[in-house]
């Protein structure tokens, strides 16, 4: 009878915690569509607020910016505010934020909405990590964030291209306005599914500031700004690499870029998975498949059917590794998870950022055609330095367990 009763209350806790990852999931599904749905309507807000879509495009290099760079400052002064209070003020700054971006009289009112909606984005990622990662047990924490994160990656696959036929057939405000909606949902889902947590970080903001700057730790940033790096240099340029030199028309890639996100959004879950199996020989044994791929994107590109292929395992093994960087770099940073967590988002948008910069460098002094090996030395880059760590550590293990016998 108690065993009877102990396996029920298992069972509703795992339900409870399936919930409450279910509503931040949500949180980043909607957060993944005001990032990424003003790609496909720069050319409506242009016209309509009568700038250029060379100005338009600014909207999105300012998110970005706001990402990498307002995230961890917003982080370290909300860090003594209990976790499930903050993710409710994030989200309720979120809503504002797209709010104000269905009113917007101008661009520069639209920019400054962005820029709100941009510091929630690497904040509630840095919590809600640290957050999903408490509702499970210790073995399954790199799943549970890959479950958080699929957000993200489903946001590419259903919700750009929905919120995108929104905004071409209602007007791009309304697409603003279905976003500050899913912002709602997500809120009312934390308010009453997300359970009040312990707040077990009472470092200040000195010590917080001290914990991220360990070399270590460092390096692991810098090691998934280059993977991402690497990632962008391509996808960035995807569109004229399929049309000019695959030969796809213009249409056919908003198919292939659902197929890319079907891979991210497996690859996230499997990520997760191997990462909870074995730490780092996952995300080095990833990084490695990433290079392989893009190296052999550079032949397949030539052909319609192997490039489709090549692109679907590589957004697979591109996102796969994400989940186990997330809790590498939360594990060497105990006392500042969520700064830690935040400043890793902000690592990877510096490294979109990189990306996009050197990819149109290779366009313009070597060829569109050299973009996936280019990309595939950037990766192989933060592989070197993260095999270098690795055998680095491995022998401090050795050597202490060698001593202490």
């Amino acid at each position: 009878m108690a065993l009877s009763h102990t396996t029920t209350k298992k069972q509703v806790n795992k339900e409870k915690s399936s919930i409450s990852l279910l509503s931040l999931t949500v949180g980043s599904f909607a957060i993944g569509m005001t990032e990424f749905v003003i790609m496909g309507l720069l050319p409506n807000v242009a016209e309509d607020l009568d700038v250029s879509i060379s100005s338009a495009g600014q909207l999105i290099t300012m998110y970005a910016l706001g990402v990498a760079i307002g995230a961890p400052i917003l982080t370290v002064l909300t860090h003594r505010i209990p976790q499930k209070k903050l993710l409710c003020l994030l989200m309720v700054l979120f809503i504002l934020g797209n709010g104000i971006s269905v009113f917007a009289p101008n661009y520069a009112i639209l920019m400054g909405a962005r820029l709100i909606t941009a510091l929630t984005h690497g904040t509630f990622f840095g919590v809600g990590a640290v957050v999903a990662s408490s509702l499970v047990s210790p073995d399954k924490r790199a799943a549970a964030v890959s479950i958080m994160m699929a957000g993200l990656t489903i946001a590419n696959i259903i919700g750009v291209p929905l919120g995108t036929f929104i905004g071409q057939h209602m007007g791009w405000r309304a697409s603003f306005g279905s976003i500050a909606i899913m912002g709602i949902i997500a809120l009312i889902g934390i308010l009453v599914f997300v359970p009040k947590m312990r707040q077990e970080n009472t470092e200040s903001i000195t010590g917080q500031i001290t914990a991220l700057l360990k070399p270590k730790l460092l390096l692991y940033l810098l090691i998934g700004a280059l993977g991402n790096a690497g990632l962008f240099t391509v996808f960035t340029y995807i569109t004229p690499l399929l049309t000019q030199i695959t030969g796809f028309a213009e249409y056919h890639v908003t198919w292939i870029l659902v197929l890319f996100g079907c891979g991210v959004t497996i690859g996230n879950i499997v990520g997760g998975k191997l990462a909870d199996w074995k730490l780092m020989p996952s995300i080095l044994g990833l990084y490695f498949t990433i290079c392989i791929i893009l190296t052999l994107f550079t032949f397949t590109v030539y052909s319609p059917i192997a490039a489709v292929l090549t692109i679907f395992l590589w957004g697979a093994a591109s996102f796969a590794v994400f989940p186990g960087l997330q809790v590498r770099v939360m594990n060497l940073a105990q006392n500042a998870p969520a700064l830690a967590s935040t400043s890793s988002h902000s690592a990877g948008n510096l490294g979109n950022a990189a990306g996009a910069f050197i990819g149109g460098w290779v366009i313009t002094h070597l060829d569109i055609t050299a973009l996936p090996w280019v990309g595939a030395v950037l990766v192989s880059l933060g592989l070197i330095l993260g095999i270098a760590s690795y055998i680095a550590e491995r022998k401090l293990q050795q050597s202490e367990k060698g001593y202490s016998i």
